[in-house]
């Protein structure tokens, strides 16, 4: 069963920077787009990035543009979030998912989902 496994969150300073790693088991990885979302204490999960399946389409909330890069090795069946200069509200849970990439922007239950990383952003 392909699975996706999120890693690297933890706690970072404001102005600080994370890298966040989704990686699937299985080889169809490189077929499919990929996203990430978060979900603060009290709030809807919202989308933060997705990058189409080789990557020639991506798409930034306006909250993270110019700060978070998504990217993605598929030889390695992997997906990236790199988050610099990090805010309080960059504070949520971080869940990547997979699948069509209507569904994933969407963030839609039919997309393969991780079991989410936790990124504390606090002095």
């Amino acid at each position: 069963q392909v699975q996706l496994v999120e890693s690297g969150g933890g706690l970072a300073q404001p102005g600080g920077s994370l890298r966040l790693s989704c990686t699937a088991s299985g080889s169809l990885f490189k077929l499919f787009a990929v996203g990430w979302h978060r979900q603060a204490p009290g709030k809807q999960r919202e989308l933060v990035a997705a990058l189409s399946n080789y990557g020639g389409t991506i798409n930034y909330s306006d909250s993270v543009k110019g700060r978070f890069t998504i990217s993605r090795d598929n030889a390695k069946s992997t997906a990236y979030l790199q988050m610099n200069n990090l805010e309080h509200n960059d504070t949520a849970i971080y869940y990547c998912n997979s699948g069509r990439w209507k569904e994933v922007l969407n963030g839609d239950d039919s997309t393969l989902w991780g079991q989410g990383t936790q990124v504390t952003v606090s002095s």
